[in-house]
C-alpha cells in the first residue's frame, strides 16, 4: 500500500507496518463484509433487519471516498436484489447495478455537480414502497457537490478553498457548506422521503458526529444560515458575492433552512455508523502488539492546530521514555481525530505533514519516531502525510522556517520523509503512530 516503502529507513518498519493495518481495516470491502449480512430475503446491517420482499425497489445512493468500492461490496453481497443506484466518488469502478460515477476531493469540480445531481433525481424517484440505501463516507462533503440555486461552482469552489486554509474545525466549514448545497444538511434524506431511507456511514470526523459526516446528507441539522454567515466572518473568509448574498437571504427567511430534527422526512431514516477512526486504531494496535511492542490508544479525537497538537503528543513519547510512565518502551502510542492548519505562507503540504515535521522538531530524543498520514491518501497534495525522527528536522532553522512558511511537504520531500500511499478508497481521519524504542534499542 505505502508506493514508496522501500525508500523509507528500514527502523520505520514497525510504525509503516501499523499505518498499513489502520488503512486495511477501514477498506470498504472488509467493512462492509464485516457489518452488512443477507440471510434469504433478510438484509441485517447492526441490529435492525430489513426484509427486502417488503420493497418494491432498492435503490442505492451516496458519496464519498469510500462510496465506489462500498457499493461494488455492497453489489456482490445483494446482487440483483439492487435494482438502481448512484454514488459519486473520486475513484471509480466497475459495477453492473449501481453506477459509480466520478467528483473530485478536496475542491468540488463540474463533473462532481452533473453526477451529484444524478444522485438527487434517483432519490426523488424513490416511493414509501422502496428501500433506499444511502452510502455515506468521508470526503462526500467536496465530492457530493450540488450548489443551491444562484451560487456558481467558481463561488463554491472558491469559498470551500478559503475555509480548508482558514483553520476552521471541520464542523465550522460544515455549516457554510450545507447552506450552500442543494444535497447536504439532511437534503438527501428529503429528497428520499417517504422511502425507508438506511444509511451506511464511514466516519471521517472526531465524535462519528452524523451532522458533520459528509455534511450531514441524511441528518437533521440544527446550524443555520446565521451560523454559516458566523463562520465567515469569525475565520476572516471572504465569500464570492453570490455566496453572501444566498446566506443572508436565507438570514432574512427568503430562503428556507436546512430541514432540522422537527422534519417529518427523517422518520424512516436509520443510520449506522460502520467504519470509524477506533477502527484504524485497533488495527494498529493489535499490528503493535504482535510486533513486540506495547500499543497504547491516546484518543481518536484529536484536534487543534496540528504543530501544536504534534508537541503535546511528542512531550507525552517523551514522557514514556524517560519515566516508563504511562507505557513503558518499547511502545507505540497511537491516536487519530482531525487537526487543521492555519494558512499564511505559501508552501505545501497538509496537516498530517505539518504534525510529522513539528514533531521532529519537538521531540530531540532518536528513539522517538513519529509516522501521522490521513487515511484517504491525500494530506492537501498528492502525499498521505510524512514520517520523521528528530535527525528528520536537520539542519532544524530550515525545518522550522519551512514549518512558518506551510512548507512542511516540500521539506519531508527533500528528506525523504513523505508517505506516499496514493488513493486508499477510505477515509476514516487522521491516523498517527508513535514508534519509541527501549533506550538499548535505539
Amino acid at each position: 500500500m505505502i508506493n514508496n516503502r522501500t525508500s523509507l529507513a528500514p527502523r520505520h518498519e514497525v510504525a509503516l507496518d501499523c499505518i498499513e493495518a489502520g488503512i486495511n481495516a477501514a477498506d470498504p470491502t472488509a467493512v462492509i463484509d464485516s457489518n452488512v449480512a443477507l440471510a434469504g430475503a433478510t438484509l441485517s446491517i447492526g441490529g435492525d433487519r430489513y426484509d427486502l420482499d417488503a420493497y418494491e425497489r432498492v435503490l442505492v445512493v451516496g458519496g464519498g471516498n469510500a462510496a465506489g468500492i462500498a457499493a461494488s461490496a455492497l453489489e456482490t453481497l445483494l446482487g440483483n436484489r439492487i435494482d438502481d443506484g448512484v454514488v459519486v466518488t473520486d475513484k471509480t469502478v466497475s459495477s453492473d447495478r449501481i453506477s459509480v460515477r466520478a467528483g473530485d476531493h478536496p475542491i468540488p469540480s463540474e463533473r462532481g455537480v452533473e453526477n451529484t445531481r444524478s444522485v438527487l433525481e434517483l432519490a426523488k424517484e424513490a416511493t414509501a414502497s422502496d428501500l433506499v440505501i444511502a452510502i455515506v463516507t468521508g470526503g462526500a462533503s467536496a465530492l457530493l457537490a450540488a450548489p443551491a440555486a444562484g451560487i456558481t461552482l467558481d463561488a463554491l469552489q472558491s469559498t470551500t478553498s478559503a475555509l480548508l486554509e482558514s483553520g476552521a474545525p471541520i464542523e465550522a466549514i460544515n455549516a457554510v457548506r450545507k447552506h450552500c448545497s442543494s444535497i447536504k444538511g439532511g437534503q438527501l434524506a428529503k429528497a428520499c422521503a417517504p422511502a425507508t431511507t438506511v444509511g451506511l456511514v464511514f466516519s471521517d470526523v472526531v465524535d462519528d458526529r452524523l451532522d458533520v459526516i459528509a455534511s450531514g446528507v441524511c441528518t437533521p441539522d440544527e446550524s443555520t444560515y446565521a451560523d454559516a454567515l458566523d463562520v465567515l466572518d469569525r475565520f476572516d473568509v471572504s465569500a464570492p458575492t453570490s455566496v453572501s448574498s444566498h446566506l443572508e437571504s436565507g438570514v432574512d427567511g427568503a430562503i428556507a433552512e436546512t430541514p432540522d430534527s422537527d422534519d417529518p422526512v427523517f422518520e424512516q431514516v436509520t443510520q449506522h455508523v460502520i467504519a470509524d477512526n477506533t477502527t484504524a486504531l485497533q488495527a494498529a494496535a493489535t499490528t503493535a502488539r504482535e510486533a513486540g511492542y506495547t500499543p497504547l490508544v491516546l484518543s481518536g479525537h484529536v484536534r487543534g492546530e496540528a504543530r501544536e497538537a504534534a508537541k503535546t503528543i511528542v512531550a507525552i513519547a517523551k514522557q514514556c521514555l524517560y519515566t516508563e510512565q504511562p507505557v513503558e518502551p518499547p511502545a507505540v502510542l497511537l491516536s487519530g481525530g482531525e487537526t487543521t492548519v492555519t494558512v499564511t505562507g505559501d508552501g505545501e503540504g497538509g496537516p498530517n505533514q505539518e504534525f510529522a515535521l513539528s514533531a521532529a522538531i519537538e521531540s530531540t530524543a532518536p528513539e522517538i519516531t513519529v509516522a501521522s498520514v490521513d487515511t484517504d491518501g491525500i494530506d492537501g497534495v498528492e502525499a498521505a502525510g510524512g514520517i520523521t525522527t528528530t535527525e528528520t528536522a536537520t539542519p532544524e532553522t530550515e525545518a522550522q522556517s519551512a514549518l512558518d512558511a506551510n512548507d512542511a511537504g516540500t521539506f519531508l520531500d527533500q528528506a525523504d520523509a513523505r508517505i506516499y500511499t496514493g488513493q486508499t478508497n477510505t477515509n476514516v481521519n487522521d491516523l498517527r503512530v508513535v514508534v519509541i524504542e527501549a533506550p538499548d534499542q535505539a
